[in-house]
């Protein structure tokens, strides 16, 4: 009973932690991919969201300003503004994200494959 419950759990915690280009295809495209780094263009039109999905830490350069949610998977939520130009260093992590804006929001995502990279 034990070894069932722990491997739910282990599938429970691999199914929330998804990799954003395979469960959201629609907001998610790989622009470059090498053993270093993977660089994701993401858009979101106004009122759209994702999945539950993670990344690594990352780089994110915002191509358009934006008003967006950030839901966690302890149900806790953060909302940010960000402007068009403006850079951020992202934690690894696993997040929900959503466009509460009016207008569509695209960024770059570039995720750091090494934690030497991170740094």
């Amino acid at each position: 009973m034990l070894v069932t419950v722990v491997g739910w759990m282990l599938a429970a915690s691999v199914a929330r932690a998804q990799d954003p280009v395979k469960v959201d295809p629609k907001h998610y495209t790989v622009e470059f991919e090498n053993d270093a780094v993977r660089v994701l263009r993401i858009h979101y039109g106004p009122g759209e969201k994702s999945v539950m999905h993670s990344h690594p830490a990352a780089i994110a350069v915002f191509l358009t300003d934006s008003n967006n949610k950030m839901t966690f998977p302890n149900g806790k939520s953060e909302m940010s503004s960000v402007k068009a130009g403006e850079v951020q260093i992202t934690p690894a992590g696993e997040h929900l994200p959503e466009n509460v804006g009016d207008k569509p929001m695209e960024l770059i995502l570039v995720e750091l494959k090494s934690q030497t990279a991170a740094k």
